[in-house]
Order: C-alpha cells, then sequence, then structure tokens
C-alpha cells in the first residue's frame, strides 16, 4: 500500500461470526495508518482476533462533523484511513455515509472493501421477491414521521427490509399489519450467530405471537410488496360501517380506522375522515 496515495478504506466486517471476515479486509486493516471506528471497545476485540494492532478514533453519529473534519486533514496529510462500523459494511445505516461525501469534497479517493451486510444476507433467505427491494432502515420513533413513512410504502411493490431492535419489535409488527393489512412477512434473527433463526410467517400470525412471545436479537424484516391482484374485496363503504361497529361496541375512532383499513387495504385517514 502507498502511503502517499491518499485513500479511504470502507472495510466490511463481520455481523456475527468472525469466520465470515476476508483475508482482504484483513489485510487492510493491517496496513492503514489508523482505523475510524463506531464503537472502539468493539472494534478492539475484532482486530485482537487477528492479531492487528492499530491506533483508532471514534467515529460515529454524535461526533462524526468534528471528528470527520480531523479524519480527512489526517488522509490529507498522507496517513491512510479504514472505516468500519460495529457489524456489516458502514454507511448502510451506519456511521460513514458523511465521511465518504467529506472524502468527494477533498478530492479523497474511496476503496471499497466488501464484507458481510445484514440486509442481503436477510433477503437472500427470505423466500420472498429478491428481484426488486427498498432498504428503509429503522423506522422513527417519533409517532408523526413514522406514520408518514409507513403511509408512504402502502402501496410499494418492491420487498421491503427494516431493521428493527427486539424491544421496539411488537410495535413495529403490530404497525405493519395496520399499515399494510395480511402480507408474507420474513423475520430474521440474530443472522450469522449460534441462535440464527429465520421466521416465515404473515403480519397477521407475527402482530399476534410476538407481542405475547418477544424476540430476542438482532432484528431484520422483510415485507412483501403489494401485489396487483391484492385486493382484500371490501369497498370503502363497507370499512366504515365496520369501524362504525367497532367505535359502537366501546372502540376508540382512530383504533377503529386502523383496524378496518388493515382489513380492507385502505388508508386510515380515509377512514376515519368518513367518520368524523
Amino acid at each position: 500500500m502507498d502511503n502517499n496515495d491518499k485513500i479511504l478504506y470502507v472495510v466490511g466486517t463481520p455481523i456475527g461470526n468472525m469466520g465470515d471476515m476476508s483475508p482482504r479486509a484483513v489485510e487492510t486493516l493491517s496496513s492503514v495508518d489508523f482505523i475510524a471506528a463506531e464503537d472502539t471497545r468493539v472494534t478492539l476485540k475484532l482486530l485482537n482476533h487477528f492479531g492487528v494492532k492499530k491506533p483508532m478514533v471514534s467515529y460515529f453519529e454524535h461526533n462524526k462533523h468534528d471528528k470527520g473534519d480531523r479524519i480527512i486533514d489526517r488522509i490529507l496529510a498522507g496517513e491512510s484511513c479504514a472505516v468500519v462500523t460495529d457489524a456489516g459494511m458502514p454507511c448502510i445505516s451506519d456511521p460513514g455515509e458523511d465521511l465518504i461525501r467529506q472524502c468527494e469534497q477533498a478530492g479523497i479517493r474511496t476503496v471499497v472493501v466488501p464484507g458481510p451486510s445484514a440486509v442481503i444476507s436477510a433477503l437472500a433467505v427470505s423466500g420472498l421477491e429478491t428481484g426488486r427491494f427498498t432498504f428503509e432502515g429503522f423506522l422513527s420513533v417519533n409517532k408523526k414521521s413514522r406514520s408518514e413513512h409507513l403511509e408512504s410504502l402502502r402501496s410499494e411493490r418492491r420487498t421491503m427490509i427494516f431493521y428493527e431492535a427486539p424491544h421496539k419489535l411488537p410495535n413495529t409488527l403490530k404497525d405493519l399489519y395496520e399499515n399494510f393489512g395480511e402480507r408474507r412477512l420474513t423475520i430474521a434473527r440474530e443472522l450469522t450467530k449460534l441462535h440464527e433463526e429465520i421466521i416465515r410467517t404473515t403480519t397477521s400470525e407475527a402482530a399476534k405471537k410476538y407481542i405475547e412471545d418477544p424476540l430476542k436479537g438482532e432484528i431484520v424484516l422483510i415485507l412483501e410488496g403489494k401485489k396487483e391482484s391484492q385486493n382484500s374485496g371490501i369497498s370503502p363503504g363497507e370499512a366504515v360501517a365496520y369501524a362504525q361497529k367497532l367505535i359502537d361496541g366501546g372502540m376508540r375512532p382512530t383504533d377503529a380506522a386502523k383496524e378496518a383499513a388493515a382489513m380492507a387495504g385502505l388508508k386510515k385517514n380515509d377512514i376515519y375522515k368518513e367518520l368524523i
């Protein structure tokens, strides 16, 4: 490696199984002058496993602007750097995206050293269509942003992939059923790890089962896209009547509109407007 060549190496690391670390990735981390890591404690374990000793700087979501400038300065001064995340490919729902842009602006070359990716790994074993897909990352915890995000995907025909934390999974499964109705859903849990599990289910089954029996570990959700022929056969008027029936039985109007929308494959707001 020529240390005079101004390069940032984007290095993929294992998502759970150390055996997935490529020889090229080990060689790259061994050859650079320093490593920008999302969590230096996590990366230190990786480096120790492969006998790599290199200085590190932390680079994560809340310090990326300040540290990004410092990393760029060091590369421009002649040092080579590798950026890594805690697991998988940097820049994919992980720190690094901004650093790539900064390199472009500074005339620094970026070289990718591919590695494991939870997105692609989960899609490959999902049993759903893989020809066209959209990666949606983590859903927002902000209620308004989350609702707008899900509503924008109602007519999405491509397979959709989401990341989710286990403690948020029950609410997310409930939201998927309420917004998309009955769809095929694959839950990929603990990919490449000892307790890896691929659960092929449906939105309704998952919402019911995993609220009562929560899953643990790192989660990837793969949701079936809308089919042209996907039609509940329930008219908007019937959906409104059903929602009214639920309200008469004591359910809140917003909850009734959600349930009727999920059943009919319609928008919750359209039903709610009719109700009020």
